[in-house]
């Protein structure tokens, strides 16, 4: 597996490249400001866009993407409102982009395959209703979007926050192995063992 993050936009959001080392063909994961140019330049054979969360720093280039690679965008439903009606998750567009309509639904479970990749979809509630990680178990390999991050997690004060919804969520994430590396939307890796704080989040957050 290649997995590679490009911090773009206003707010240095993370978008990622995940490509099959064999077969060239690879997926992005959240589109923030700026990885249309990236993608462009790059020699992998995309074949759709993965988004883990609606906000809008994590689909400002989302409309250029689509039209200018041809890639089918797909997200959870309960974030789907967010892209074809921007700004309808309470957060504002301070930033102007185009709706996009989803080509597909993902859901607790799901597989998606990109060559010899497969990942499953966990749905984590609580920053956004429609938030998913993305676990690649044979790569032990998380990417969490805004859910987790190094030593936090994503807020639940905005809008679309769920205090409760996000307790749950980590409590979920973690049960994965202590050595799975997690990739978050914003700053740097960490692992599922370092935050062992996620057990009792609600003591410490909530």
């Amino acid at each position: 597996m290649i997995l590679e993050c490009f911090p773009c936009g206003p707010i240095e959001t993370n978008g990622y490249f995940v490509a099959c080392e064999k077969t060239k063909r690879a997926i992005i994961i959240d589109a923030p400001l700026g990885i249309t140019e990236i993608a462009l330049k790059n020699p992998y054979h995309f074949e759709k866009v993965i988004l883990t969360h609606s906000h809008w720093d994590h689909i400002l280039d989302l409309s250029v993407l689509k039209k200018k690679l041809n890639l089918p965008v797909y997200l959870h439903e309960a974030d789907a409102d967010n892209i074809r009606n921007p700004g309808s998750d309470g957060l504002g567009r301070n930033f102007p982009f185009e709706p996009v309509q989803p080509d597909g639904y993902l859901q607790e479970g799901d597989r998606i395959t990109v060559g010899e990749i497969s990942m499953q979809v966990i749905h984590t509630p609580g920053h956004t209703p429609g938030g998913i990680c993305l676990y690649i178990e044979k790569e032990s390999s998380l990417i969490s979007g805004d859910t987790l991050f190094c030593g936090c997690m994503g807020r639940i004060d905005l809008p679309t926050g769920d205090p409760e919804a996000m307790w749950r969520s980590l409590k979920k994430l973690a049960k994965l192995p202590s050595g799975t590396v997690v990739y978050p939307g914003h700053g740097g890796p960490t692992t599922i063992g370092n935050e062992n704080w996620m057990m009792h989040a609600k003591e410490q957050f909530g």
